[in-house]
């Protein structure tokens, strides 16, 4: 079971949690192919970048575990699983959410990191988070 860590954010603020987390995991000697990043709500900007090239070029990156992969939460279940999964709740429908959050820790090998609002968070993963 992997760890799961919560920072608490506002969705407008999840986003810029999930990065600050990604440059630190980096910082520590994490390599950038061992992290996926997910958002709930709009997609992260280097996600919508590489999707104006087409999906095949996006998801060949993907395939590829070069660099951090950002990726929308609705495909969470294309993603292959990495050892550290960053879930930023930064808005959408909050079922997707809720349903994107179990895969998304399924998806974690070590660790889960979810920036968002503790609350939804916890009433998502249950208590104890």
């Amino acid at each position: 079971m992997p760890q799961v860590q919560l920072i608490p954010a506002s969705a407008e603020g999840a986003l810029d949690a999930a990065e600050e987390a990604v440059d630190l995991l980096l910082d520590t000697g994490r390599a950038p192919g061992d992290i996926l990043v997910l958002t709930t709500g709009d997609p992260h900007p280097w996600a919508a970048h590489e999707l104006s090239f087409g999906e095949e070029s996006y998801w060949a990156q993907h395939d590829a575990r070069d660099d951090v992969f950002y990726a929308d939460a609705a495909q969470v279940q294309r993603a292959a699983g990495r050892p550290v999964v960053v879930f930023a709740a930064n808005g959408g429908p909050l079922d997707a959410a809720a349903g994107a959050l179990p895969v998304a820790l399924a998806r974690a090998g070590a660790l889960l990191i979810v920036c968002g609002d503790a609350q939804q968070i916890n009433s998502v993963l249950g208590a104890g988070v």
